[in-house]
Protein backbone atom coordinates (compact mmCIF):
# COMPACT_ATOMS: atom_id res chain seq x y z
CA UNK A 1 0.00 0.00 0.00
CA UNK A 2 1.52 3.41 -0.92
CA UNK A 3 1.44 6.26 1.69
CA UNK A 4 -1.52 8.22 -0.17
CA UNK A 5 -3.45 4.80 -0.15
CA UNK A 6 -2.91 4.30 3.77
CA UNK A 7 -3.67 8.44 4.43
CA UNK A 8 -6.99 7.98 1.95
CA UNK A 9 -7.92 4.47 4.34
CA UNK A 10 -7.50 6.20 7.28
CA UNK A 11 -10.32 7.68 9.54
CA UNK A 12 -10.34 11.25 8.95
CA UNK A 13 -10.13 11.96 13.03
CA UNK A 14 -8.93 9.10 15.16
CA UNK A 15 -5.79 9.83 16.89
CA UNK A 16 -4.58 11.83 13.66
CA UNK A 17 -2.76 15.48 14.42
CA UNK A 18 -2.46 16.29 11.44
CA UNK A 19 -3.82 15.57 7.90
CA UNK A 20 -3.88 16.73 4.61
CA UNK A 21 -5.78 16.11 1.91
CA UNK A 22 -4.72 16.70 -2.09
CA UNK A 23 -2.37 19.44 -0.78
CA UNK A 24 -0.62 21.16 -3.77
CA UNK A 25 1.52 24.03 -4.15
CA UNK A 26 2.53 25.48 -7.61
CA UNK A 27 4.54 28.36 -8.47
CA UNK A 28 3.63 29.38 -11.98
CA UNK A 29 4.38 26.31 -14.14
CA UNK A 30 6.29 24.80 -11.20
CA UNK A 31 4.17 22.18 -9.31
CA UNK A 32 6.71 22.37 -5.62
CA UNK A 33 4.12 20.14 -3.87
CA UNK A 34 1.97 17.85 -5.86
CA UNK A 35 -1.46 16.38 -3.90
CA UNK A 36 0.51 15.55 -0.84
CA UNK A 37 -1.58 13.03 1.43
CA UNK A 38 -0.17 12.96 4.76
CA UNK A 39 -1.44 11.78 8.24
CA UNK A 40 0.90 12.27 11.37
CA UNK A 41 -0.43 10.36 14.68
CA UNK A 42 -0.41 11.50 18.12
CA UNK A 43 3.09 10.63 19.71
CA UNK A 44 5.12 9.81 16.34
CA UNK A 45 8.15 11.28 14.87
CA UNK A 46 7.71 11.56 11.84
CA UNK A 47 10.97 12.63 9.70
CA UNK A 48 10.57 14.10 5.99
CA UNK A 49 13.58 13.11 3.98
CA UNK A 50 14.43 13.56 0.26
CA UNK A 51 16.77 14.93 -2.36
CA UNK A 52 16.94 18.86 -2.90
CA UNK A 53 14.18 20.37 -4.78
CA UNK A 54 11.74 17.81 -3.36
CA UNK A 55 9.11 20.22 -1.83
CA UNK A 56 10.05 19.31 2.03
CA UNK A 57 10.51 22.63 3.18
CA UNK A 58 7.34 24.11 1.24
CA UNK A 59 5.26 21.59 2.66
CA UNK A 60 6.23 22.33 6.04
CA UNK A 61 5.37 26.08 5.32
CA UNK A 62 1.76 25.10 3.65
CA UNK A 63 0.96 23.05 6.64
CA UNK A 64 2.22 26.08 9.03
CA UNK A 65 0.22 28.76 7.02
CA UNK A 66 2.95 30.44 5.61
CA UNK A 67 2.16 29.42 2.18
CA UNK A 68 -1.32 29.09 0.85
CA UNK A 69 -2.06 26.07 -1.25
CA UNK A 70 -3.67 26.14 -4.51
CA UNK A 71 -5.13 23.40 -3.72
CA UNK A 72 -5.87 20.67 -0.98
CA UNK A 73 -6.81 20.60 2.51
CA UNK A 74 -4.94 20.80 6.32
CA UNK A 75 -6.64 19.28 8.77
CA UNK A 76 -5.17 19.76 12.60
CA UNK A 77 -7.05 17.41 15.14
CA UNK A 78 -10.02 16.99 12.60
CA UNK A 79 -10.45 20.49 12.05
CA UNK A 80 -10.20 22.27 8.51
CA UNK A 81 -7.21 24.62 9.73
CA UNK A 82 -6.40 25.23 5.40
CA UNK A 83 -7.58 29.35 5.52
CA UNK A 84 -5.89 30.00 9.45
CA UNK A 85 -2.76 32.02 9.37
CA UNK A 86 0.10 31.17 10.83
CA UNK A 87 -0.72 33.23 14.23
CA UNK A 88 -3.92 31.15 14.16
CA UNK A 89 -2.49 27.55 13.56
CA UNK A 90 -0.25 28.57 16.62
CA UNK A 91 -3.00 29.46 19.31
CA UNK A 92 -4.49 25.60 17.76
CA UNK A 93 -1.44 24.13 19.07
CA UNK A 94 1.01 24.17 16.33
CA UNK A 95 4.62 25.64 16.51
CA UNK A 96 7.76 25.90 13.85
CA UNK A 97 11.45 26.03 13.80
CA UNK A 98 12.54 27.51 10.43
CA UNK A 99 15.97 26.06 9.05
CA UNK A 100 17.40 29.21 9.26
CA UNK A 101 17.57 30.15 12.94
CA UNK A 102 15.23 33.41 13.75
CA UNK A 103 15.98 34.34 17.29
CA UNK A 104 16.86 38.19 18.20
CA UNK A 105 20.73 38.48 17.90
CA UNK A 106 20.89 41.57 19.89
CA UNK A 107 18.82 40.42 22.74
CA UNK A 108 20.52 37.64 25.54
CA UNK A 109 18.77 34.45 25.69
CA UNK A 110 16.68 34.72 28.54
CA UNK A 111 15.54 37.74 26.44
CA UNK A 112 14.71 35.54 23.55
CA UNK A 113 12.23 33.03 25.49
CA UNK A 114 10.74 35.76 27.42
CA UNK A 115 9.07 37.20 24.19
CA UNK A 116 7.94 33.76 22.87
CA UNK A 117 6.38 32.89 26.00
CA UNK A 118 4.79 36.60 27.02
CA UNK A 119 2.63 35.92 23.80
CA UNK A 120 0.05 33.54 25.62
CA UNK A 121 1.26 33.65 29.33
CA UNK A 122 0.70 36.16 31.83
CA UNK A 123 2.20 34.22 35.38
CA UNK A 124 5.36 32.39 36.15
CA UNK A 125 6.92 33.56 32.68
CA UNK A 126 10.41 33.38 34.75
CA UNK A 127 9.84 30.37 35.92
CA UNK A 128 9.23 28.84 32.58
CA UNK A 129 11.86 30.10 31.41
CA UNK A 130 14.32 28.67 33.74
CA UNK A 131 12.66 25.27 33.25
CA UNK A 132 13.51 25.93 29.65
CA UNK A 133 16.91 26.77 30.02
CA UNK A 134 17.89 23.89 32.11
CA UNK A 135 16.44 21.65 29.72
CA UNK A 136 17.74 22.92 26.66
CA UNK A 137 21.32 23.53 28.73
CA UNK A 138 21.72 26.92 28.13
CA UNK A 139 21.20 28.06 31.75
CA UNK A 140 25.25 29.24 31.95
CA UNK A 141 23.98 31.05 28.70
CA UNK A 142 21.09 33.04 29.72
CA UNK A 143 22.56 36.40 29.71
CA UNK A 144 24.48 36.00 26.57
CA UNK A 145 23.56 37.79 23.14
CA UNK A 146 22.14 35.45 20.95
CA UNK A 147 24.24 36.60 18.49
CA UNK A 148 27.23 35.08 19.85
CA UNK A 149 26.26 31.34 20.75
CA UNK A 150 27.62 28.81 18.68
CA UNK A 151 25.32 27.18 15.93
CA UNK A 152 24.14 24.59 17.71
CA UNK A 153 23.26 26.58 20.61
CA UNK A 154 21.34 28.98 18.14
CA UNK A 155 19.82 26.38 17.41
CA UNK A 156 18.94 24.93 20.45
CA UNK A 157 17.63 28.21 21.34
CA UNK A 158 15.30 28.66 18.69
CA UNK A 159 14.02 24.54 19.62
CA UNK A 160 13.28 26.08 23.34
CA UNK A 161 11.18 29.21 22.02
CA UNK A 162 9.54 26.96 19.75
CA UNK A 163 8.13 24.47 21.80
CA UNK A 164 7.89 27.11 24.97
CA UNK A 165 4.27 27.07 24.74
CA UNK A 166 4.04 23.16 24.70
CA UNK A 167 2.82 22.66 21.36
CA UNK A 168 0.68 19.28 20.24
CA UNK A 169 2.59 19.22 17.32
CA UNK A 170 6.44 20.94 16.43
CA UNK A 171 7.46 21.19 12.98
CA UNK A 172 11.18 21.24 12.37
CA UNK A 173 13.50 22.24 9.28
CA UNK A 174 16.85 20.43 9.10
CA UNK A 175 17.23 21.06 13.53
CA UNK A 176 20.91 19.84 13.56
CA UNK A 177 22.03 21.16 9.77
CA UNK A 178 25.60 22.54 10.37
CA UNK A 179 26.41 20.70 13.84
CA UNK A 180 29.13 18.78 15.16
CA UNK A 181 28.63 14.87 15.90
CA UNK A 182 28.16 16.14 19.57
CA UNK A 183 25.46 18.98 18.81
CA UNK A 184 23.73 16.46 16.58
CA UNK A 185 23.24 13.94 19.51
CA UNK A 186 22.30 16.16 21.77
CA UNK A 187 19.63 17.46 19.03
CA UNK A 188 18.12 14.13 19.39
CA UNK A 189 18.14 13.77 22.78
CA UNK A 190 16.34 17.32 22.73
CA UNK A 191 13.64 15.55 20.05
CA UNK A 192 13.19 12.42 22.37
CA UNK A 193 12.91 14.88 25.25
CA UNK A 194 10.14 16.84 23.85
CA UNK A 195 8.43 13.90 22.45
CA UNK A 196 8.23 12.43 25.86
CA UNK A 197 6.83 15.36 27.18
CA UNK A 198 3.78 15.16 24.81
CA UNK A 199 4.76 16.62 21.58
CA UNK A 200 3.96 15.27 18.00
CA UNK A 201 7.21 16.04 16.09
CA UNK A 202 7.70 16.43 11.98
CA UNK A 203 11.14 16.65 11.12
CA UNK A 204 12.82 17.66 7.96
CA UNK A 205 16.68 16.33 7.80
CA UNK A 206 19.64 15.24 5.37
CA UNK A 207 21.28 14.01 8.26
CA UNK A 208 20.57 10.37 7.50
CA UNK A 209 22.56 8.91 10.80
CA UNK A 210 20.07 11.74 12.81
CA UNK A 211 17.23 10.55 11.20
CA UNK A 212 17.67 6.84 12.66
CA UNK A 213 18.43 8.40 15.95
CA UNK A 214 15.13 9.79 16.13
CA UNK A 215 12.58 8.49 13.66
CA UNK A 216 9.54 6.84 14.16
CA UNK A 217 8.36 7.03 10.92
CA UNK A 218 9.51 8.38 7.60
CA UNK A 219 7.86 9.60 4.84
CA UNK A 220 10.22 10.16 1.39
CA UNK A 221 9.20 13.70 -0.54
CA UNK A 222 10.49 13.08 -4.39
CA UNK A 223 9.46 16.02 -7.04
CA UNK A 224 6.93 17.01 -4.84
CA UNK A 225 5.31 13.86 -4.53
CA UNK A 226 4.93 10.98 -1.30
CA UNK A 227 7.51 8.95 -2.55
CA UNK A 228 7.50 5.78 0.39
CA UNK A 229 6.51 5.74 3.62
CA UNK A 230 7.23 3.27 6.28
CA UNK A 231 9.68 2.73 9.39
CA UNK A 232 13.38 3.77 8.76
CA UNK A 233 14.51 0.24 8.32
CA UNK A 234 12.12 -0.49 5.31
CA UNK A 235 13.27 3.18 3.95
CA UNK A 236 16.76 2.24 3.85
CA UNK A 237 16.33 -1.08 2.12
CA UNK A 238 13.57 0.53 -0.30
CA UNK A 239 15.29 -0.19 -3.60
CA UNK A 240 13.66 2.72 -5.21
CA UNK A 241 14.46 5.48 -1.98
CA UNK A 242 18.19 4.00 -2.75
CA UNK A 243 17.77 5.18 -6.11
CA UNK A 244 16.56 8.22 -5.86
CA UNK A 245 17.79 9.42 -3.15
CA UNK A 246 20.49 7.02 -0.71
CA UNK A 247 22.21 5.97 -3.28
CA UNK A 248 23.06 2.49 -4.71
CA UNK A 249 26.30 2.08 -2.31
CA UNK A 250 24.59 3.65 0.91
CA UNK A 251 25.03 0.84 3.48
Amino acid sequence: MTASEAAADAEPDGEAVLRTDGLTKRFGGLVAVDEVDLRIDQGDIRCLIGPNGAGKSTLLKLLMGRLDPSEGTVFYRGEDVTDLSQHDRVRQGMSMKFQVPAVYGDLSVRQNLHISLQQRIENDIDARIDERLESFGLFEEADTRADDLAHGQQQWLEIAMASALDPDLLLLDEPAAGMSTRETERTAELVHQLNDQGITLLVIEHDIDFVRSIAQSVTVLHQGEVFAEGTIEEIEENPDVRRIYLGEGYE
